[in-house]
């Protein structure tokens, strides 16, 4: 039985509704959609097998990442570095890899543990960090980067915190000086998303004098974060030119103040939905931030990444295979489900599930409805035509990278027809 979800008599009762009522209420009965794998998904099978992996995995397969940072690329066309976003890469030969095939030692964190395993482990990287973080997160980088004596990274120099308060500059401003260090100050604003960040003028003023005055501060730069031009339906470019008016507005008060030119600055902006809404035109920011993008999970199916391709899948074996599909306690459901959608009508029990992801190959696999998930032993359904085995794999696309690809352990990692590494991910538990 599922680990979350009996069936209920509510449920049966909706479940076995005849077949005339459906008809009668203008329900459409479903097609067979059922495929087996096509030719690439039976070689990266293949290619599972050979290396006798025999568990759930994270799949990246190399050659299609480095088409999606060619296109990603292209777009940018030298108009903006790129600044690649960790937490939807965490990994960091992954990261590494990207940073070869992109030229930037740009990053951009959002977790103290991971930020102390990149100075160490990337120590040519320049890194901004992607939110606010509590300031004894921020105590906690410095003693631990101490600990490790990492002195190749110069947080000095290669580090912005980023400060979205008056509150969190005066607790940062009282580190630094209790630590005797020299902290970058990177200005979160809101223009336009409204999760937080600068919006006052004066208050923004207020901090950037405030920085001007303590040589203890110094003020880098600006991160205006506009994911809402992706979200909200419509008027998008009249919103995109809204949030860069806000920033270009911030920015000229920011010139002013700290006597530094746009030049001197990291002036931050966009994410994989909206990168590709500056590909013409001036704006004020000089970087964009991207790492989904990258692998494409099915949340990131946009037009403005349509010409991006997934590069990511879960594989995982199929443990047991049933040739109808029965669900427990209500005799004949499963029967009547399979009648009239072909797609249920056999029975696939695979290791492990309830990922944030769904069945892509075979084609036509799907969660039961009644039976819900597990974690444990997920049951899929498929039509008569899939002829999966015990011991083949199922492949699902995730829906998105940041959380996912921290489930499996490592990292395979897949290329023209071979699992050519296994690649840890960052652990979230350093410190």
């Amino acid at each position: 039985m599922s680990d979350q979800v009996k069936p209920s008599r509510r449920r049966f009762i909706l479940g076995g509704i005849g077949l005339a009522a459906f008809a009668g209420l203008g329900i459409a009965k479903p097609s067979d959609i059922g495929e087996n794998h096509n030719h690439y998904f039976n070689q990266l099978s293949l290619a599972l097998d050979n290396k006798a992996l025999s568990k759930p995995n994270l799949v990246i397969d190399k050659n299609l990442l480095i088409d999606n940072i060619k296109v990603l690329k292209a777009h940018l066309a030298g108009r903006f570095d790129y600044r690649i976003v960790a937490k939807s890469l965490p990994s960091i030969p992954l990261l590494r890899l990207i940073m070869e095939q992109s030229q930037t030692n740009k990053l951009m964190l959002f977790h103290r543990p991971f930020l102390n395993q990149v100075a160490q482990a990337l120590p040519d990287s320049d890194v901004l960090l992607g939110k606010p973080m509590p300031v004894t997160a921020a105590a906690n980088f410095y003693r631990l980067y101490a600990a490790n004596q990492t002195p190749e990274f110069n947080h000095e120099t290669q580090l912005q915190w980023l400060i979205d308060s008056p509150e969190r500059l005066h607790q940062y401003q009282a580190l630094a000086h209790s630590l005797k260090v020299k902290m970058r100050i990177n200005i979160e604003l809101d223009v336009g998303f409204h999760r937080g960040g600068v919006a006052d003028d004066l208050l923004f003023e207020k901090m950037l004098n405030q920085i001007d005055a303590d040589p203890a501060l110094s003020f880098t730069g600006l991160m205006g974060y506009e994911p809402h031009l992706a979200k909200v339906p419509g008027r998008k470019i009249a919103l995109r030119d809204a949030a860069m008016q806000s920033y270009r507005d911030k920015l000229a008060i920011a010139l002013r103040i700290s006597g530094k030119s746009a030049d001197e600055l990291t002036l931050n902006s966009a994410g994989s939905p909206t990168y590709q809404y500056y590909d013409e035109g001036d704006y004020p920011h000089n970087e964009v931030a991207a790492g989904s993008c990258l692998v494409k999970p099915s949340d990131f199916d946009l037009d403005t990444l349509s010409d991006h391709v997934a590069a990511a899948f879960i594989a995982t074996p199929v443990l047991k295979v049933m040739q109808d599909t029965q669900i427990p306690g209500v005799d004949g459901l499963g029967r009547l489900m399979s009648i009239w959608n072909p797609n249920r009508s056999k029975t696939f029990y695979t290791y492990g599930g309830n990922w944030k992801a769904n069945p892509i190959s075979p084609k036509g696999l799907s969660i039961n409805p009644v039976w819900g998930h597990s974690t444990n032993q997920e049951m899929l359904n498929g039509s008569d035509n899939i002829q999966l085995k015990v011991d083949d794999w199922i492949f699902l696309r995730p829906t998105q990278s940041e959380f996912v690809f921290l489930q499996f352990g490592n990292i395979s990692l897949y290329e023209t027809g071979k699992i050519t590494a296994s690649w840890p991910v960052l652990s979230e538990q350093v410190g």
